[in-house]
């Protein structure tokens, strides 16, 4: 269009020909080529770095592994237990010797009639514990898996939010750099058009200050880019100032029939970490309640006993040994707190089930509202923008509108395809907050 008002003013247009560059943001942008060995081009790549590269998740999954480890000894029975001790039939026998024998296991006949007795026995919870205990420990086991699988896809999601924000301001800035150098043509238009007498120096200056805050725009952008370059790099097991490919467009987002409510509910009653969280919870608390009933009924130690004196064992007998569970009060008060326990993880399950269907209605509303103003910059407001620009053009050309109208139908363009990148990026980060809600990809 520029090259056309250049014809009609009189004006050499092969100067400008090779520098005018209109700009053009769209969803049909064509994705940057990535450079080679650096992430950041690809959603996925960057996905697959911080499922395999971020050391709070690998921090997590270390103490998922050492819960798991912990189910089987918690039903195993305790390690038997070794008795000896020394009986003296002689008070004169030296203490020394007396401690050298029971310590060294000498013979007691250097004690004249004095004996060793031996026990070996086993503590046994009462019926049913053992297992009561390994079902604790598995339910705690599955609340740090589950806790993995949360804390993956709170990542996630921030790495989808943050790869959209960064491919947003990639492409703001190259769209600020594209106006800017259209700015400096229109300074040079103006420049001929004020040479030849046709436009006061005013339009000069004015391309000149346009520029000039063109170039303090770049600035705040520069460090937006940066700053959303440091959070990516922060997610990865990467220096913050370490480098990051061009950003390739964005996810496609999913058709209409993927984001029913109803549907998506259900499956994120189903899959939502958060909620299988608090289900390992209930059961914890439930076989919890249930052990601390089970300890109204006495555990149990049973084993043998054996003499030794006179160079040889001389007696056999067995042993048998109860906990008599005699502190009622006691007993009743961790009762009544097992129950308050159980009675807590139902309502942390219900007051997280309503937050999570309260976030999922919200960010479906939300992607919806950014879905259309999406569209509509696509569809209207950038073509109006283009076609107020053309009529700007043609009003300047026969001087029936000065610069200043020119520059705001420019300027008019560029807040309609910054509307549209705002709203392509805020689409995908609701669509990365369904998918952490949901516990899936759609």
């Amino acid at each position: 269009m520029l090259l056309a008002v250049l014809g009609v003013l009189g004006l050499p247009t092969t100067a400008v020909a090779d520098t005018i560059h209109m700009p053009h943001v769209g969803t049909n942008h064509a994705p940057v080529v990535e450079k080679r060995g650096l992430p950041g081009a690809s959603l996925s790549g960057l996905l697959e770095l911080t499922l395999h590269d971020n050391p709070e998740l690998a921090a997590l999954r270390h103490e998922a592994e050492m819960a798991k480890e912990r189910i089987y000894p918690a039903g195993a029975f305790a390690d038997p237990t070794l008795e000896r001790e020394l009986e003296i039939d002689n008070p004169s026998v030296n203490e020394a010797d007396l401690l050298n024998q029971l310590l060294t296991g000498a013979a007691p006949t250097q004690t004249r009639g004095g004996s060793i007795k031996y026990r070996l026995y086993q503590d046994v919870p009462f019926w049913g514990k053992r297992d009561l205990r390994r079902e604790i420990a598995g339910a705690e086991a599955e609340q740090f898996r589950w806790r993995v699988d949360k804390l993956w896809t709170e990542m996630a999601a921030r790495m989808k939010g943050a790869f959209a924000q960064y491919y947003r301001i990639s492409r703001v800035e190259a769209l600020t750099r594209e106006i800017l150098e259209l700015f400096v043509d229109l300074e040079r238009i103006a420049q001929a058009r004020y040479a030849a007498g046709l436009v006061p120096q005013q339009d000069v200056i004015r391309a000149q200050t346009e520029q000039t805050r063109t170039r303090t725009e770049l600035v705040a952008i520069e460090t937006e880019r940066r700053n959303w370059h440091y959070r990516i790099n922060g997610m990865l097991k990467r220096a913050a100032a370490d480098p990051l490919a061009e950003p390739e467009a964005p996810r496609s987002l999913p058709a209409a029939q993927k984001l029913v409510h109803t549907a998506l509910l259900e499956r994120m009653k189903a899959r939502n970490p958060q909620l299988l969280i608090e289900d390992a919870g209930i059961v914890y608390a439930d076989k919890t309640r249930d052990l601390t009933y089970r300890n109204r009924w006495p555990d149990a130690s049973i084993g043998a006993t054996s003499i030794y004196a006179s160079s040889k064992f001389q007696l056999w007998g067995l042993y048998a040994r109860v906990n008599i569970p005699l502190q009622l009060e006691r007993r009743r008060s961790q009762e009544r707190e097992a129950e308050e326990m159980y009675l807590a993880a139902q309502a942390r399950k219900t007051a997280a089930e309503n937050q999570l269907q309260a976030d999922l209605s919200e960010n479906l509303a939300q992607l919806a509202a950014a879905r259309d103003i999406e569209q509509l910059a696509r569809t209207s407001l950038v073509p109006q923008a283009e076609l107020n620009y053309q009529a700007a053009l043609a009003g300047y050309q026969t001087s029936k509108v000065d610069f200043a109208v020119l520059l705001e139908s420019q300027r008019q363009i560029r807040n309609a395809k910054l509307e549209q990148l705002r709203a392509q990026a805020d689409a995908q980060v609701r669509l990365a907050e369904i998918e952490r809600l949901v516990g899936e990809d759609l």
